[in-house]
């Protein structure tokens, strides 16, 4: 790839370690407040926070582009409904159930998914470097999820929070694969706004079936903080980062950075939680940054 044209913020690297970085104090948020924040509450005010943000960079593009947004509608709502109305739901009621380490081990999952459908629906393949790297790369994150003691990832029960999670990375995988084809020539701010405005829609009744149900958000300064959090961090920025990452180098290599989510999250609970990095951690991170490496080594 030709990187002369690439400001240090426009390298597409970069942007998608800084996304999953967002993403990983994503799941820990979102397990931390899921006592005062149910999942569907959470994914509704994340993506209207969002939309607030993206809103005012989308509406100056709109009247020129609406032509563009109308012929390539059945893309926008596919790309809606799952990376903006699906993933996240899925990863915020399966994080109800399971535990953090449950939920990024089964994340590690998603660059294998991705290749898989990319394989499968492009007829792209992945050359033997390439291969050697993502299994490198899928090796380290689960060597941080197991602690460096494979007999846990044998004796790991799979509950109905890991099945929901299972859910969300399928979705994941699609939605990558599936950003081949949105309309050409639409701006991202714009093509953002209208996934989002899916994806609210989408939310929405299922939002209200929860209220529905009782569950009510108990709102304090931490609550609010977090909720400012996921609006703007993992889904306005992360988003975008995301979604220019997989547009300047491709769907499979971008989705081996979701490996770097053990990596952040240990040094994330490192940092706000105390927990002090253990060997396992670095032999992981080691294998996770070599796996990546390999895989875009020209």
């Amino acid at each position: 790839m030709n990187t002369k044209h690439h400001g240090f913020f426009t390298n597409p690297y970069l942007l998608l370690t800084l996304t999953v970085l967002f993403w990983s104090g994503n799941m820990v948020v979102g397990r931390g407040i899921r006592g005062d924040v149910p999942p569907l509450a959470l994914a509704f005010w994340r993506w209207a926070i969002a939309l607030l943000f993206v809103l005012p960079l989308a509406a100056p593009h709109f009247k020129a582009q609406w032509p563009l947004l109308k012929k390539g509608w059945k893309t926008i709502l596919l790309l809606g409904i799952l990376g903006v109305g699906g993933y996240n739901t899925f990863a915020y009621v399966s994080l109800q159930y399971t535990s953090a380490t449950n939920a990024v081990l089964l994340n590690s999952f998603i660059p294998v998914a991705t290749i898989a459908i990319s394989w499968a629906f492009l007829g792209k393949h992945l050359r033997r470097l390439e291969g050697i790297g993502v299994l490198i790369s899928l090796g380290g994150a689960l060597t941080i999820v197991a602690h460096g003691d494979f007999n846990i990832l044998f004796h790991l029960n799979l509950n109905i929070g890991d099945v929901w999670m299972l859910g969300a990375v399928l979705i994941w995988a699609v939605y990558t694969v599936g950003l081949a084809w949105r309309p050409a020539g639409v701006h991202p701010m714009l093509m953002l706004a209208a996934m989002t405005s899916v994806g609210l829609a989408v939310l929405a009744p299922a939002y209200a079936w929860e209220i529905a149900q009782g569950r009510q958000i108990n709102l304090h300064p931490a609550a609010f903080g977090a909720l400012a959090y996921v609006g703007i961090f993992p889904s306005f920025l992360g988003y975008i980062f995301y979604n220019r990452g997989v547009g300047e180098i491709g769907a499979n290599k971008a989705s081996l950075f979701i490996h770097l989510m053990p990596v952040f999250g240990t040094i994330l609970s490192a940092i706000f939680l105390g927990e002090i990095p253990a060997w396992y951690h670095y032999l992981g991170i080691a294998l996770i940054f070599t796996g990546i490496w390999l895989t875009m080594k020209k």
